[in-house]
């Protein structure tokens, strides 16, 4: 697969999947014999793992670790494991904070109803 193509399948620009394989976010892509990126399909798991992890904000440092370890070999198991369980921790302290979110936007959301039905808003003070 080109790397335009891998771009298109994951809403990357080439810039940032160049800079995920130059820092090191993934391993080095296969080339051609010419040089040009040919991703095979364990590239492509390793660019869709990078994306699902940034996407819930899993540092790119912590990303950058995590390849670094795989490519140790066998005895980096735990080490990869705790570095993932590091990952949950912060992830699930985002979804926290998204869930919180959701729950006053949907408050707010059913006091405007409300208040549409009725013809009155009145407030509260969580209401602001």
């Amino acid at each position: 697969m080109t790397i335009k193509e891998v771009c298109e399948k994951f809403s990357l620009t080439q810039d940032t999947l160049r800079y995920y394989e130059r820092v090191g976010v993934i391993p080095e892509v296969n080339r051609t014999k010419g040089g040009i990126r040919d991703y095979t399909d364990e590239d492509i798991a390793w660019v869709e793992n990078a994306v699902c992890m940034r996407s819930a904000g899993v540092p790119v440092e912590m990303l950058i670790e995590y390849v670094r370890l795989f490519r140790e070999g066998d005895e980096t198991l735990k080490a990869r494991r705790d570095l993932l369980v590091e990952a949950r921790v912060e992830v699930q302290k985002n979804l926290d904070k998204y869930l919180t979110t959701m729950e006053r936007l949907n408050y707010k959301i059913s006091r405007y109803e409300e208040a549409l039905k009725t013809g009155v808003l009145t407030w509260d003070v969580e209401d602001k």
